[in-house]
């Protein structure tokens, strides 16, 4: 800093501190405002003047800052709620002589969807990556992880523990969300080839003109090296095609004639190599259906389908609800630190009279975020997305002009916010409301 200071001006300096981040703060150590950058003012709607010497609390909502001063802990990567979006953000504490002497913040991210604004080349490169490295390795699930106890779920297990020695192509069908995955690891443990690979491909993840390479590998002519597929690197062990449906129909008919001749043929080369493998693939879509709409191939169809597990939606197998509430509830608190987070009453019934479009990942995602948001170890419907709130919603009229009807469903949302939590303030933040805006509405409606 020294060789900073020697080497740039104060006016360089400072046009470095205004720069370096899209907003940041700093404050000492009884979290007043040393300074604040302009961006982030404008941001706030405050001027740079009156922010400086005030606790930072009242110029930024939902500061943090006064904790990681306490703490001495730096809090990174932290989801901050600032005007009714989320942001990104780095808190650090600052030490002199071990001493700390107020702590700095900066905003990563204005808004958690900025990283869609990264270059296509560079989201395409990283998916490629993380394809390569992630799809290869996988925790082993064995059916007894499954959690549920339905009939639906029973069956599904018994039948897994009787086809699972078999050679035979497995097909399992079933919603985004509901765990075809772990089904598929399940197979793979039981049979007799689990002491050997389980290699997965996600056809709907892949680019259509990489998939052939990706699946059966390619020879480059020039330099006489072969790179192997996945086919290929599932050799003794399972192959798992996730997403079949979205197979072009001529890798299709290469899928089955390799199937048929157990033998690949990588792109580029004239030469075949024998390959012992167990298909298992998985859709989203039934491909019954996709075959009515000339997506599928009907022979590759009934290759495939003499063993279909149909995976049904969680809406249809609520009797396994509470059995995985708990085991998620145990798995975030584990993964939080947290001792003992418990579920407010107005919550679960929220949660069980929800529908589930995104199935049990949905519900994976929504507890996670819900511990990590519990006040006081106790989940409220605050913590809940609004998606979900608002299928709690009561109905409304839909006769009469647009206006009233609109009137009639603020009402009701208001309602139903103000019986699940009694803080203005948070629900104001939930609604996406200035604090003044909400108390007008409540005096409008008599709330």
């Amino acid at each position: 800093m020294e060789i900073l200071q020697q080497n740039l001006s104060t006016s360089v300096l400072a046009e470095i501190l205004e720069n370096a981040f899209q907003w940041f703060v700093v404050v000492d150590a009884d979290s007043k405002i040393l300074y604040i950058n302009k961006d982030y003012c404008e941001f706030l709607e405050v001027e740079r003047e009156d922010a400086i010497g005030k606790p930072v609390a009242d110029i930024i909502e939902n500061t943090k800052m006064h904790e990681v001063i306490a703490s001495g802990i730096a809090d990174n990567a932290s989801p901050h709620y600032i005007k009714g979006t989320y942001m990104l953000a780095n808190r650090v504490p600052l030490f002199v002589d071990g001493k700390i002497v107020g702590a700095f913040g900066s905003v990563i991210f204005r808004d958690m969807s900025d990283w869609k604004k990264l270059s296509s080349h560079v989201r395409t490169t990283m998916e490629r990556i993380q394809l390569n490295v992630d799809d290869n390795s996988y925790n082993e699930y064995k059916l007894a992880e499954i959690k549920g106890s339905s009939p639906a779920i029973r069956k599904i297990k018994e039948t897994i523990e009787i086809i699972a020695p078999s050679e035979l192509p497995v097909l399992i069908e079933g919603e985004s969300g509901t765990g075809k995955d772990l089904f598929a690891h399940s197979i793979h443990q039981l049979s007799e080839r689990s002491d050997f690979p389980f290699v997965k491909v996600n056809c709907a993840a892949v680019p259509p003109e990489l998939l052939e390479k990706e699946l059966f590998g390619v020879f480059d002519p020039l330099t006489g090296k072969l790179q192997n597929g996945r086919y290929k690197q599932a050799d003794k062990g399972t192959l798992y095609i996730d997403e079949i449906g979205a197979l072009p129909l001529t890798l299709q008919a290469k899928l089955l004639r390799t199937m048929q001749e157990e033998e690949i043929t990588p792109v580029n080369s004239e030469h075949s190599e024998k390959v012992n493998v167990r298909i298992v693939v998985s859709s989203n879509i039934s491909l019954a259906q996709l075959i009515d709409e000339k997506k599928f191939r009907e022979d590759l169809f009934y290759r495939l389908q003499a063993i279909t597990i149909r995976i049904p939606p969680l809406r249809e197998r609520m009797e396994d609800f509470i059995d995985l509430l708990h085991y998620f509830l145990q798995k975030f608190m584990l993964q939080a630190g947290r001792r003992h987070v418990t579920l407010a009453t107005k919550t679960r019934e929220i949660l069980q009279s929800y529908h589930w479009p995104g199935n049990v990942r949905e519900l994976q995602n929504i507890l996670q975020a819900a511990v990590f948001m519990a006040e006081k170890d106790v989940i409220l419907p605050s913590a809940l997305p609004s998606q979900i709130k608002l299928r709690n919603v009561p109905s409304f009229h839909t006769t009469g002009t647009l206006e009233d009807i609109l009137a009639d469903v603020e009402k009701k949302v208001l309602q139903s916010y103000l019986e699940e939590e009694t803080d203005k303030i948070q629900i104001a933040k939930q609604l996406g409301l200035s604090r003044s805006t909400l108390y007008e509405k409540i005096k409008k409606y008599n709330l």
